[in-house]
């Protein structure tokens, strides 16, 4: 993806050597993400856990928020600076200045102003105000804090577990985030917590599911307003990351029968699907899982 002449995002903060670790705590707060179904689908299948508890968990014991440092690294240092660090960070700073842009005009269109995200670099432990932040998590949204966590280093493990290399992979995990920050500040998301209060198991890891959906088809849509800078083989690159983390894929590679009603992100192609109708459509709009009949 054709970003080097992009700018970097002012919206970055830097946990790196700033001693955000800690001890290891559930997930909790709502946190929501493309890494996330890692350690979820482990516990759900080792386990024997419902992902759907620990997703809608309390957050750090005490219920008491994690408060976390905004824009402007850790020890001053600056956006510029974090940014500058290796050239995954800067790719990712300048795909969320892309996002920014993108959604800073489609909010424009409807009368309305749009609030970024903040991302937040961290290595290995970090904190959020969801909880701890942890590596194995991969990639995630925080909605207490409008926040998306990410140690760069989990582009490796996408690229050499699960066969999903290249920027525009790299680009889709951040987009996919975004898309969870736009369902915070659009209500979406309050909306589909308030219903998971009172639903079945099975009912709310579907309404979860078309959450995860509905942010891979935002994704598309943020590709799509940028398709000028998309290279040839990117499309294939996103589509392969959208592959590999649906869960039939992930359950069928821990050994297990793919349960349906266990799914919280989605199928395969179902992933690859919604991500293309934002591609195809380019309109938020066409986004909307919860009136679709079918997934």
């Amino acid at each position: 993806m054709k970003l080097d002449d992009y700018r970097t995002s002012d919206n970055i903060s830097d946990q790196r050597g700033g001693g955000g670790g800690g001890p290891r705590f559930p997930i909790g707060g709502g946190k929501m993400g493309i890494g996330t179904i890692l350690i979820l689908g482990i516990a759900a299948l080792v386990f024997g856990i419902n992902p759907m508890e620990l997703m809608q968990g309390g957050g750090m014991p005490g219920g008491a928020p994690v408060q976390t440092q905004g824009p402007g690294a850790a020890g001053g240092q600056s956006a510029d600076q974090s940014c500058a660090v290796d050239e995954k960070s800067k790719f990712s700073c300048q795909v969320l200045a892309s996002t920014e842009d993108t959604w800073g005009a489609l909010f424009k269109e409807q009368g309305q102003t749009y609030q970024p995200a903040t991302l937040t670099f961290y290595d290995r432990n970090g904190q959020s105000g969801c909880g701890a932040a942890q590596s194995a998590m991969g990639p995630f949204y925080c909605p207490a804090d409008n926040g998306i966590y990410l140690d760069t280093s989990f582009f490796d493990e996408l690229a050499t577990r699960f066969g999903a290399a290249g920027d525009f992979a790299q680009a889709y995990v951040i987009a996919h985030e975004v898309g969870h920050h736009i369902q915070t500040i659009s209500g979406r998301s309050d909306q589909v917590r308030r219903a998971q209060r009172t639903a079945s198991e099975a009912q709310g890891n579907d309404l979860q599911v078309r959450m995860e959906l509905e942010a891979d088809c935002y994704a598309g849509v943020w590709a799509a307003r940028n398709r000028e800078r998309i290279e040839p083989g990117d499309i294939e690159e996103g589509l392969t990351a959208a592959n590999a983390i649906g869960d039939d894929t992930l359950q069928k590679a821990a050994g297990r029968r793919p349960v349906p009603e266990s799914f919280t992100h989605g199928t395969s192609a179902q992933r690859m699907a919604w991500l293309k109708k934002g591609l195809s459509t380019g309109d938020p709009a066409q986004c909307d899982t919860f009136s679709a009949a079918r997934l």
